[in-house]
């Protein structure tokens, strides 16, 4: 006799998958969810009916919801290549900043979790696949020549552009998009003209958005100056290697 199959409606929308439940495989479902609907959706029992398993044995790879998300976190972090042995040093920052750009359009829900799970966790508490794009800018700039100090200055400058861009171009810029007009279709026409001119006058700017081309010149702008502007423990261009 064949067995009763369960109610899809209990599935929420996530027919469960079959066989054997890893971390892996958890993260990557916890993904997908999120993908989809936004990490709100997620929760522990509905990964667990979205992978055909017991809540509780989800327990034993996450021990709570914040380990869940750290652990989404960093599987998406850990497609983010760094070539540390790269010798031009600025043209790697500037692939890094480019794939990470591809990894949070490919993936906009999980943007907050990149963006703020690292401030709710010590550094050194954190999942090691989120540290590790760290670890390698830190070794790609330090065998170019730059202090440690310096090094981690740089990446943090880098990432918090790379944070405030990907924001940036995620948010909702159309209000109405079977507008022609600029003005209208951003809602800019609802700002009080004697307040706003400037807002308002760049209307056909903010609709023409390009967001690679805003990342390149914001790369241009940080990378010349990082190259030349002294840094909190002096120079902040690499030192010269000896012979």
């Amino acid at each position: 006799m064949t067995p009763p199959t369960a109610d899809p409606a209990l599935w929420d929308g996530d027919p469960p998958t079959t066989g054997k439940l890893s971390r892996e495989r958890m993260l990557a479902c916890a993904l997908e969810i999120i993908d989809r609907e936004g990490i709100e959706k997620l929760s522990m029992r509905r990964l667990a009916r979205a992978l055909g398993h017991d809540p509780m044995s989800l327990y034993r790879y996450a021990p709570n919801k914040a380990a869940l998300l750290d652990g989404v976190a960093e599987t998406v972090l850990s497609q983010l290549t760094v070539d540390s042995t790269d010798p031009d040093w600025t043209a790697q920052l500037r692939a890094v900043a480019r794939h990470y750009r591809q990894l949070a359009l490919t993936h906009p829900n999980v943007v907050p979790l990149l963006v703020t799970r690292p401030l709710a966790t010590p550094l050194a508490l954190r999942p090691r696949g989120t540290l590790r794009p760290l670890e390698a800018v830190l070794a790609l700039l330090t065998r170019a020549g730059f202090s440690g100090a310096d090094a981690l200055h740089i990446y943090r400058a880098l990432f918090g552009l790379l944070h405030g861009h990907v924001l940036d171009e995620l948010q909702e810029l159309v209000d109405n998009p079977d507008e022609t007009d600029d003005l209208l279709r951003l809602g800019l026409h609802r700002l009080p003209i004697g307040e706003f001119p400037l807002l308002r006058g760049l209307a056909t700017a903010l609709a023409s958005y390009d967001g690679a081309a805003e990342l390149e010149r914001g790369l241009d702008i940080l990378l010349a100056g990082l190259s030349t502007a002294p840094g909190s423990t002096g120079d902040c261009t690499p030192s010269a290697k000896t012979a």
